[in-house]
C-alpha cells in the first residue's frame, strides 16, 4: 500500500500545483497568524478550489474557538481539520462532533512517555500525526524541521492511521517511513528553501521518495 502523502503550509498556485502533479494525497493550509506559511481563510478557500477533487484539502488551526473554525469550516470547505495546538482529547471530540468535517490532532513526541496519549486522541480523532516536540520557547507548536527518536514510534499500532512528521525531507523521507511503518507522512520545512518559501523541485522529490519507498520491487526471474 502506498503511503499517505501530505504537504502542508502551501501559499502559492505554483507550489499547490507541484504537490498536486506529484500526486500529494493531502495539501495543508496553515491558518496561524504566528506562523510563516499564515495563509488568510479567504485565500486558502481560493486555494482548496484548485485542489478539491485532486487532492484532501486540510485546515491547520492552533486552539481555535468554534466561532473561527464555523468561519473556516462554511469559507473553505476542507476535508480535514488538522488541530496543532494543546487541544484535549475532549476538545478534540467536541470539534470532531461539532462539525462534519474528519479531525485529524498533532501530538509532539520527544520521550517514550508522549506516547502514552495515544490511545485517548485516537478514541475521538479520525487521524493522528507525531510531530517532533518544538524547541523550548518556541512561539509555534511547528514547522521548526527539526526529527524526534523514530524508534520511539517504530511499529507503533494505534486504532486510527498515523501519520510522521518532523524534520522529514526527500533524502530521509524513505527511510522514515520503513523504519517506523508510519501509514504515512506530513512535511512542511523539508521541502522549502527560506521559512514559508516551498520549493516545486522539493515538493516533487519528496512525494516521489515517499511513494517508492513502499514499493516492492519487481521479482528478479533466475537466468536459465
Amino acid at each position: 500500500m502506498s503511503p499517505i502523502v501530505k504537504i502542508c503550509g502551501l501559499s502559492s498556485e505554483d507550489t499547490l500545483d507541484a504537490a498536486l502533479s506529484a500526486g500529494a494525497d493531502m495539501v495543508g493550509f496553515v491558518l496561524f497568524k504566528r506562523s510563516p506559511r499564515y495563509v488568510r481563510v479567504a485565500r486558502a478557500a481560493e486555494l482548496a478550489g484548485r485542489a478539491r477533487g485532486r487532492a484532501e484539502v486540510v485546515a491547520l488551526t492552533v486552539d481555535m474557538d468554534d466561532r473561527d473554525i464555523a468561519e473556516i469550516v462554511e469559507t473553505m470547505k476542507p476535508d480535514w481539520l488538522q488541530l496543532h495546538g494543546s487541544e484535549s482529547a475532549e476538545r478534540t471530540g467536541a470539534v470532531k462532533g461539532a462539525f462534519a468535517v474528519r479531525v485529524m490532532k498533532a501530538l509532539p513526541v520527544a520521550t517514550p512517555g508522549d506516547l502514552d496519549r495515544v490511545p485517548r486522541y485516537a478514541a475521538v480523532a479520525d487521524r493522528l500525526i507525531l510531530d517532533a516536540r518544538p524547541p523550548t520557547g518556541a512561539d509555534r507548536p511547528g514547522g521548526h524541521g527539526t526529527a524526534f527518536d523514530w524508534t520511539l514510534v517504530a511499529g507503533l499500532k494505534a486504532s486510527v492511521p498515523w501519520l510522521l512528521s518532523g524534520g522529514l525531507t526527500p533524502a530521509n523521507v524513505a527511510d522514515a517511513l520503513k523504519r517506523t511503518g508510519a501509514a504515512g507522512v506530513d512535511v512542511s520545512s523539508g521541502v522549502e528553501t527560506a521559512p514559508g518559501k516551498k520549493d516545486p523541485d522539493l515538493i516533487g522529490a519528496f512525494v516521489a521518495a515517499a511513494q517508492k519507498a513502499l514499493t516492492p520491487r519487481p521479482t528478479e526471474t533466475a537466468a536459465s
